[in-house]
C-alpha cells in the first residue's frame, strides 16, 4: 500500500514492482519497455516545463477497468469553458465591471508574462466560449458532450484542421478550429505543462490503487446493481478544470472527466471517485426499479434517490476496502492512517444538503442488501414504501 501525498513512491512501485508499462505517445513512438517507460514517467514529471510543453498526450492504459488520459485539446476546452464561466458570472453579479476587468480578475494566465499578440488570442477564444457556451452545461449539452468527446479522440494531433494531416481533421466548425488552434500555443506554452504535470501527478497516484483493487470493485459493484460492468475500460480523461462537481460522466460513449486539481479527488479519495462516475454507466437497474415501485404505488418518482444510492453504494464498498488496506499499510509501518475512511458523500456533507431522508432510508433497508442480509427488489420497495 503507498502513501496517497508520496508521487515518489507510488513512481517507485511502478517501475521495481513491474506493475506494468505506461504509454506515453511522443513523436507517434510507442515505448514498449517496462524500464524505458518508467524512467520516462520520471522525466516527465521532473524536466523543465518547456520539455513537457511539446508532449501532446499522456495515457495509462495498462490498468484494468479504466483507461486514464491527459489530453491537450480536452484540457484546453476545459480551461477556456471555466475561464468563460467565470468571467461571465463576474460581469452579471457587477454591471460596473468592465469586460477588460473582468479578465483581469480571472484569467488564468494572469501574471505569464503573455505578449500582446498571445493575450488577444487567449482573449479572442474566451470571448468566444462566453458568447458560445459559458450558459451551457457540460454534462447536460449534447453539444459539449460530442465537442469533449471529439477533442479527446484527436488527443494525438497538434491540430484539428487537417491541414498538415488529413486525418487529423477533427470535423468541428470552421469558427471553431480557428479559436482553439489560435489558443493553443498559448496555452501550450504557459499553461499546459503545469496542468499536464498534475494531471500526470494524479493519474501516478490513483493507478496502484486501480491496478490492485480495481477488478475487484468492479465486480462487487456490478453484482449490487445486478448486471455486469462494461467489457471495454472506461476512459477517463484527467483535466485541470471538469465541472462544478469535480467531475462528471456522459454516456454513449461511457466517458468519465475529472479534475486533477480539485481537493475534493486527491489521495485514495480519487479511487471512489473514479468507481462512483464509473458507476453511472451501471447503475440503471437501480433507476428502472425505483421508478417500477413508484408507479406501482402511485408515488412520485423522487429525483435523486438513485444518485444518492450510487454515492453512497460506492462510499460503503470503498471504504471496507481502504479502510483494511489503509489499516494493514499502518501496522505495517507504511504511514497509512488506521481511523478509516471516510466516503465522499459524508465526507463533503452531501447528505445534510437535502438528502438527509434519503440517507435514513439507505441505512435502514439498502445497506441489510448490502450485507447480505435482504434481496435487491426487497431492499427498493421498502425504500420506496416508506418515502
Amino acid at each position: 500500500m503507498f502513501s496517497p501525498n508520496s508521487t515518489s513512491d507510488v513512481r517507485r512501485a511502478l517501475c521495481l514492482r513491474g506493475l506494468g508499462a505506461t504509454i506515453v505517445r511522443l513523436a507517434k513512438v510507442r515505448l514498449l519497455r517496462i524500464s524505458f517507460s518508467c524512467l520516462l514517467l520520471t522525466l516527465g514529471l521532473l524536466w523543465p516545463s518547456r520539455t513537457i510543453a511539446g508532449t501532446q498526450n499522456y495515457a495509462e492504459a495498462s490498468l484494468p477497468v479504466f483507461e486514464l488520459h491527459s489530453g491537450f485539446w480536452i484540457n484546453l476546452h476545459h480551461t477556456l469553458y471555466q475561464e468563460a464561466r467565470q468571467r461571465k458570472a463576474i460581469l452579471s453579479r457587477d454591471a460596473n465591471t468592465t469586460k477588460s476587468a473582468a479578465a483581469t480578475a480571472k484569467s488564468v494566465l494572469a501574471g505569464k508574462g503573455l505578449t500582446d499578440t498571445e493575450q488577444k488570442a487567449w482573449d479572442d477564444a474566451v470571448a468566444f466560449y462566453m458568447l458560445n457556451y459559458a450558459d451551457k452545461d457540460l454534462l447536460f449539452t449534447t453539444e459539449l458532450i460530442q465537442l469533449k468527446d471529439q477533442l479527446g479522440d484527436f488527443e494525438d494531433c497538434d491540430e484539428l484542421s487537417g491541414r498538415k494531416r488529413k486525418f487529423c481533421d477533427a470535423g468541428l466548425p470552421a469558427n471553431l478550429t480557428l479559436v482553439l488552434e489560435a489558443a493553443a500555443p498559448v496555452y501550450r506554452a504557459h499553461l499546459w505543462p503545469e496542468h499536464d504535470k498534475a494531471n500526470r501527478r494524479w493519474i501516478l497516484q490513483v493507478a496502484p490503487l486501480v491496478r490492485e483493487q480495481g477488478v475487484g470493485l468492479s465486480e462487487r459493484l456490478a453484482d449490487i446493481y445486478q448486471t455486469r460492468w462494461p467489457h471495454g475500460k472506461i476512459r477517463v480523461d484527467v483535466v485541470a478544470y471538469a465541472n462544478w462537481a469535480g467531475a462528471y460522466t456522459t454516456v454513449d460513449p461511457l466517458r468519465v472527466t475529472i479534475s486533477s486539481l480539485d481537493s475534493r479527488n486527491q489521495g485514495p479519495q480519487a479511487l471512489e471517485v473514479l468507481f462512483h462516475e464509473g458507476s453511472h454507466g451501471i447503475a440503471e437497474p437501480v433507476q428502472r426499479a425505483i421508478i417500477r415501485e413508484c408507479r406501482q404505488r402511485d408515488k412520485p418518482i423522487p429525483r435523486d434517490l438513485w444518485h444518492a444510492l450510487v454515492f453512497y453504494t460506492t462510499g460503503e464498498v470503498i471504504r471496507t476496502v481502504l479502510t483494511s488496506s489503509l489499516a494493514s499499510s499502518a501496522d505495517k509501518g507504511n504511514g497509512g492512517p488506521a481511523s478509516g475512511y471516510s466516503a465522499y458523500a459524508f465526507r463533503e456533507g452531501l447528505y445534510q444538503r437535502g438528502w438527509k431522508n434519503y440517507l435514513e432510508l439507505l441505512q435502514r433497508f439498502w445497506q441489510p442488501y448490502l450485507d447480505g442480509k435482504a434481496t435487491f427488489d426487497d431492499a427498493i420497495a421498502r425504500m420506496v414504501s416508506s418515502l
